[in-house]
């Protein structure tokens, strides 16, 4: 292997180390999942092959990114947000409010 692509490889495993200390399942599940992956392909020596697998961790270090980002927007949602469930009660109890504060036109 190259020393490019060797740095390459050091490179992503230490990027894709520092992304899971967020992940859902926690940091040990993370670790332990990605030294085996880059331990199985340890002894891959076609360039090829290897710029093939670089660019799959890369992928995955973009997926990694849309699940943080993403789980950070739905706890901000729900921080700032009310619950649809919430909103819909709100609703009904303002129409059930407003049907009785209505006078009514026959009793006149």
């Amino acid at each position: 292997m190259s020393s490019a692509l060797k740095l390459r490889v050091l490179s992503l495993y230490k990027t894709l180390l520092f992304m899971g200390r967020d992940y859902p399942q926690g940091y040990k599940y993370f670790r332990d999942r990605c030294n085996t992956v880059f331990k199985k392909n340890k002894g891959v020596k076609d360039p090829k092959e290897i710029e093939k697998m670089i660019t799959h961790g890369e992928f995955v270090v973009k997926e990694l990114e849309a699940l943080y980002y993403l789980r950070k927007y739905r706890t901000l949602k729900r921080r700032y947000y009310a619950d649809e469930n919430e909103m819909t009660k709100f609703r009904n109890l303002s129409n059930m409010i407003a049907k009785y504060e209505r006078p009514d036109s026959d009793s006149t």
